[in-house]
């Protein structure tokens, strides 16, 4: 695990060579067909070298939650295993492996009646305002949650409003069984947290040579899906939204979205240090898959003895 730009892809292809594995992706983009630049979609040669799971897996209308990866996650571990291969789980989005290695907390499904009042809302107010409700509802989500993150104010909202209790009151209790496996957990956290910066904007810049502005228009003109569709709120999409729709120039977009995969990047990070990981490598090192691959033979060795 590790936040965004680190090579997380690259290294765990290396590992899936080295140690007769199969990749399980870890990210709340990838699992959505057509969205391929911006969430830098390991490639089709990529794919037929290495057995990929969890990748186009649901349509970007359709709604995926961490519940849904963690049932799919099991399922696709649980057949890996039973062909004699390793799992490696590989990505960023921390709230599914938290999901995956420490079970879900009892959460009401979505509303749609709901959200859509709340997006209506936002649209006359704005979502720094729902924002401002949110801190007086549950003020402890508020702290952890930007003033214009909609996807998760609204969540926030939704379970507020349907069940009479704050959201981080409902996560603090006891959640459900976590995954029955050991894991061994590898964080790449950089030390150079300038060079992540650079490589962050660099490879948007490539993202954008590769067509990801007519990705994003080719999904944003389908009637089904609007700038309020979750998977159309990941970073870059989101922001490219915003110049489709007018609001803004394409540099602006291009620079709001460096700006904001930087800040996930950082949240990333936060979530790393509270996991506790058994190995922290810096990503941008030499000897990162050989590192990598010694701790997995020693910990294989723990078990069998």
């Amino acid at each position: 695990m590790g936040p965004t730009a680190t090579g997380k892809s690259a290294l765990g292809l290396a590992l899936a060579d080295r140690l007769g594995g199969e990749i399980i992706s870890v990210d709340s983009a990838l699992v959505y067909r057509g969205m391929d630049i911006g969430t830098a979609k390991p490639t089709a040669v990529e794919r037929r070298q290495v057995p990929h799971h969890l990748i186009d897996v649901a349509d970007p209308a359709d709604a995926y939650s961490a519940a849904r990866f963690r049932e799919d996650a099991i399922t696709a571990m649980q057949a890996i295993d039973a062909r004699g291969r390793l799992p490696l789980l590989v990505g960023g989005t921390m709230l599914y492996f938290r999901a995956l290695l420490q079970g879900l907390s009892p959460l009401p499904p979505r509303d749609p009646a709901l959200r859509a009042r709340l997006d209506a809302q936002a649209a006359v107010e704005g979502w720094p305002a729902l924002h401002a409700r949110l801190a007086e509802l549950d003020p402890e989500a508020a702290a952890r949650i930007q003033p214009r993150d909609a996807q998760r104010i609204q969540r926030a909202m939704e379970v507020a409003t349907l069940t009479g209790q704050p959201l981080s009151g409902l996560q603090s209790r006891q959640p459900g069984p976590p995954a029955p496996w050991q894991f061994l957990i590898i964080a790449l956290i950089p030390g150079d947290r300038g060079r992540l910066a650079a490589d962050i904007a660099a490879r948007f810049d490539r993202m954008m040579e590769r067509g990801l502005l007519e990705e994003v228009r080719a999904l944003y003109g389908r009637d089904d899906l609007d700038e309020h569709t979750p998977a159309l709120r990941a970073v870059g999409y989101r922001q490219l939204i915003e110049h489709l729709a007018g609001r803004c120039s394409l540099a602006a977009a291009r620079e709001r979205a460096v700006i904001a995969t930087r800040q996930l990047a950082r949240r990333q990070l936060v979530w790393l240090r509270r996991e506790q990981p058994d190995q922290v490598l810096e990503p941008f090192a030499g000897g990162v898959a050989e590192a990598v691959e010694r701790r997995v033979i020693e910990a294989a060795g723990r078990v069998a003895g």
